[in-house]
Parts: structure tokens; C-alpha cells; sequence
């Protein structure tokens, strides 16, 4: 399904439905295709706002997870999104981490999958090599369980993006900010309640990683999905959708007294 995008100052985003905010945060090679069954299913029960991140516009200097948690700063206060929840994939989990930790005061709940910001594989030691169709395709069908996930036209779109010589540039730049960004040392001081949705077969940020963002972020649960990789809200939309549906019900029902 076709969304609108919208424009707000220089913000560009899709926002659709109403009530409580529901904020995407798509990866590194994260396009609007990765969230569409979300975006299709909660937008009956929630706003569902996914602001297009500059992962590639931004100037080199700026192009570090830092930069784009200040990006998604500037984007919340611009639209003025209070007890937003917020969802992150990959990249988008970890700049939603890094914006979590600086600013807390707007965010009422985290739901990460797949997100780096303790450990992640990269594309591999010999980094996209330009003009090789073949070569992307395997990397892309690494992100998933089921390697038919990986279509024509989301081969395509890494490969157009792999094939321009700046943009590779900015990629390698974020890459290598997310490894040196780790927040094994901060993740105590969150206490939003935590959503952490992991498949079980994800090669890039492994079923471990999970378990340690797990142990670390005070308030959080985790849930795993079998035969599923590093998206999961793409390969098994209606076992994470269900999955992140009761969390976020849960946290309007009133507390029980034991």
C-alpha cells in the first residue's frame, strides 16, 4: 500500500491513524517496504509516524548515530509527539537507544528488533563491492531466515545505494559509528518498559545480543521468534505485530496489587 509522505520544515515522514504515537525507526538499508505490514495493521489503533532518517543526506562530519538521535530530537519536538512509543530495526533501534539515554522525557515505551548498540555484524570484511548484483544479493539475503525474502526490488535498492561511491562512503561511516557507539554501560539508566523482539535465526545481531540487552535494560522482556532473522516485523509481520500489540495494551491497563 502507497502512503503519503508528508513534509514539516525540512522533515519528511508518513503518518497515519490516530491516538497514542507509534514512531518507526528504520536501518541502515531500512526502507518504507520493511514496515508496511506494521504500518497497515497498528494505524487502525495508534498514529503510526515513521520519519525518513537523512542516514545518506547528512554532511560526513554528522553521519554517526549521534547525529541521527539528534535528528529524531529535533523531529519530535518539531511535530510535538508526547509518550511516543518508539520502534527501532537495526540501526533505527540503536539511534532510538542513544535518543532514549539524552532525552528521555518524551518517550513512553522502546520496542527494539534486531537493534545494534551492544554487538552486530557488519556486510562482512570485504565491504560492498560496487557493480557486483551478485555479490549484494547475498549479503541482502543474509537479513533473513527465508532468503526468498530478499525480492528483486529490495536488491535493488541496496545495490543502487551500494553502487554510488558517496553514499558508500556514509554507510562505512555509520557502520563504524554504530561499533564504536556501545551502550553496554548505560542501558541501566532506562526505564521505559522494553519490548526486545528477536528472531532466533538473526546472523547480524545474534540471539545473544538480545539476551544481553535483556539483562541490561532494567524493565524489559524479550521474545523470540523461530525460522525468522534480522527483520522481523518483514518475515513474520503477524507473530511480531501481535507481539508488540499486547505490550503496548499493557501498559494502559491498571497495575495489580499483589
Amino acid at each position: 500500500m502507497a502512503y503519503e509522505i508528508k513534509q514539516h520544515d525540512k522533515f519528511k515522514f508518513i503518518e497515519e491513524g490516530n491516538g497514542e504515537p507509534l514512531v518507526l525507526l528504520h536501518g541502515l538499508f531500512g526502507a518504507l517496504s520493511n514496515f508496511a505490514p506494521l504500518i497497515e495493521y497498528f494505524r487502525h489503533h495508534y498514529k503510526v509516524v515513521v520519519p525518513m532518517l537523512p542516514l545518506l543526506e547528512m554532511d560526513i562530519l554528522h553521519t554517526s548515530v549521534g547525529g541521527l538521535a539528534k535528528f529524531v530530537n529535533r523531529f519530535l519536538e518539531t511535530r510535538d509527539l508526547e509518550a511516543v512509543h518508539l520502534l527501532g530495526n537495526s540501526l533505527g533501534g540503536h539511534v532510538g537507544l542513544v535518543h532514549v539515554l539524552k532525552h528521555p522525557e518524551r518517550i513512553r515505551t522502546i520496542t527494539l528488533t534486531g537493534s545494534s548498540g551492544l554487538f552486530e555484524n557488519g556486510m562482512g570484511d570485504s565491504y560492498p563491492k560496487r557493480g557486483d548484483r551478485e555479490y549484494i544479493r547475498k549479503k541482502t539475503e543474509l537479513t533473513f531466515y527465508n532468503p526468498a525474502m530478499a525480492t528483486e526490488e529490495l536488491v535493488d535498492e541496496v545495490y543502487s545505494i551500494t553502487n554510488n561511491r558517496l553514499k558508500v562512503i556514509k554507510i562505512i561511516a555509520l557502520a563504524k559509528s554504530a561499533i564504536r557507539n556501545n551502550l553496554g554501560e548505560e542501558l541501566n539508566q532506562i526505564k521505559q518498559p522494553t519490548l526486545l523482539v528477536w528472531g532466533n535465526n538473526d546472523t547480524i545481531t545474534p540471539p545473544f545480543v538480545a539476551t544481553e540487552f535483556n539483562k541490561l535494560i532494567p524493565n524489559s522482556e524479550l521474545h523470540f521468534i523461530d525460522k525468522c532473522g534480522h527483520a522481523p516485523m518483514m518475515e513474520v509481520p503477524d507473530e511480531f505485530n501481535a507481539i508488540l500489540h499486547k505490550f503496548l495494551k499493557k501498559q494502559n491497563e491498571p497495575a495489580t496489587v499483589s
